[in-house]
């Protein structure tokens, strides 16, 4: 049997550009990527705190150390600049790899950067 769990989540960043005219995904500040053990062009699911929105989208690679959280494309219809989002990533595992797993929880800090 293979069931789906938490791989990583971001916690609670804010977003600090919207993109409406782009193809689509969120730019994710690399240092927080890396931090959460996720890599470029894979899928996400977005929560948003501010209005309940929820979406799907993959991840675009941000300059490092600048913070940016950047909704693109679709995307950025979804929320808005300041609003709090929780970044989550899925893996699909066996049972037996899942009760030994631990997801990578991230907590920036209020200008999205690493503590």
């Amino acid at each position: 049997m293979q069931i789906e769990v938490l791989q990583a989540k971001i916690h609670n960043v804010r977003i600090t550009q919207t993109e409406l005219n782009y193809t689509g995904s969120i730019t994710i500040d690399m240092d927080l990527v890396d931090a959460a053990g996720l890599i470029p062009n894979q899928k996400v699911l977005i929560v948003n705190n501010n209005n309940g929105e929820r979406f799907e989208t993959y991840i675009i690679a941000g300059d490092r150390g600048t913070g940016i959280i950047g909704l693109n494309g679709a995307a950025a219809r979804k929320g808005q600049v300041g609003d709090e989002l929780i970044i989550m990533t899925f893996a699909i595992m066996t049972k037996d790899e899942a009760m030994a797993h631990q997801p990578k929880n991230i907590f920036p800090d209020r200008n999205n950067r690493l503590v």
